[in-house]
């Protein structure tokens, strides 16, 4: 046997083995949402909405200390404006909750701290695609109280059309990217972890003025989580 036939079959026996340690879960919990209105991208913490995230992971070990974790959630975001008190005699409240299908790719390093518990770290970046969701309104004017809500319509947006037919300032764009940041904990297949994420994407239609950072998505979420198979 060559040496590179030998180089081969060795290369073969480490990807069969790394495969072999591939985990599969489903993760969910609590998302934070806002939308940023500030020209640095800073969101005002009194527009924040809550929602949700649910979906599937995989842990890819990468070396005894790392592993690529992609995913594909289904997740919300979104932000409200509120003026007056509830239950005053003059109040309104508006609230936009869009839903996204979203794929992340994080790179996560592992720092065993016990028995079968391990502290970890991650980042990468994120593509969604908006499918539903709702605006939602309120309020109050001299006592007469009045709501509604209707969906949210999307734009016909791709990352590389540049002439779109389909714009409206009442739309969203529906396509979405961003990166993330995360960090967690592992007790042997179960995990809890925090991420932050940080659009790059103007979010509304016909918005793509690089000069500032308003109208992005700025979502913490806090999940909890399994991943099948024998622990790393």
């Amino acid at each position: 046997m060559t040496k590179k036939m030998i180089l081969t079959c060795m290369a073969i026996g480490v990807s069969v083995a790394a495969m072999a340690q591939v985990r599969v879960g489903v993760k969910g919990g609590w998302n934070v949402a806002n939308i940023s209105d500030a020209n640095s991208g800073s969101v005002d913490k009194s527009r924040s909405v809550n929602s949700f995230n649910v979906g599937a992971i995989a842990d890819i070990p990468l070396s005894p200390i790392l592993s690529l974790q992609p995913g594909v959630f289904y997740t919300g975001k979104g932000t409200k404006l509120e003026r007056g008190e509830s239950g005053s005699l003059a109040y309104f409240k508006t609230t936009t909750g869009p839903r996204y299908i979203e794929v992340p790719v994080n790179l996560v390093g592992k720092i065993p701290v016990g028995n079968d518990m391990r502290i970890f770290l991650g980042a990468g970046p994120y593509a969604a695609f908006g499918v539903a969701g709702k605006n939602k309104w309120e309020s109050t004017v001299a006592g007469a109280h009045t709501s509604g809500e209707s969906n949210i319509k999307w734009d016909d947006d791709t990352p590389f059309n540049d002439g779109d037919p389909n714009q409206g300032y009442d739309k969203y764009k529906r396509f979405d990217y961003g990166g993330n940041l995360m960090a967690g904990m592992e007790f042997g297949n179960f995990l809890v972890s925090a991420q932050y994420g940080l659009g790059f994407g103007k979010i509304l239609s016909g918005t793509d003025n690089s000069s500032d950072d308003k109208g992005k998505n700025r979502v913490w979420s806090f999940s909890v989580g399994y991943l099948f198979g024998g622990s790393k």
